[in-house]
């Protein structure tokens, strides 16, 4: 069965592997996984993240960040959907909790984040937020 929307299943996996407090979660890959895991990782929401090979399709294992027991990952929030995707230009370009957060965006250079675009004076589909 295909997947409608690839990213919301991402941030799902991502979501229910820190409410169940587990160390690592194991998500089919795709190269935009990959984009968005690199920019968690160098923003330290996530600790690592490696692709496995498989025979069919890769997959992405992500090594969750804690910090006293609690989550890296506050929350995550899906912006454009299949149904409703939301393009912002350079100038209207989110703040995620006023600087705190990150969103991610896809842009005509490659996935990156709200502040990345702001420097690259470049606008695109804003994916989601992560705080």
């Amino acid at each position: 069965m295909t997947m409608s929307d690839p990213i919301a299943d991402f941030l799902t996996r991502l979501r229910n592997a820190i409410k169940a407090n587990k160390r690592r979660v194991e998500i089919p890959s795709s190269n935009m996984k990959v984009a968005i895991a690199g920019l968690l990782k160098k923003y330290g929401y996530i600790y690592d993240f490696e692709v496995i090979p498989d025979n069919k399709q890769n997959v992405l294992r992500v090594l969750l960040r804690y910090s006293q027991g609690k989550p890296a990952i506050k929350g995550l929030k899906k912006v454009s959907t299949p149904g409703l995707r939301v393009y912002k230009p350079v100038e209207e370009l989110p703040r995620v909790l006023n600087g705190y957060g990150i969103a991610i965006l896809s842009t005509s250079s490659g996935i990156m984040t709200d502040k990345q675009a702001k420097r690259a004076n470049i606008g695109g589909e804003v994916l989601c937020y992560i705080w």
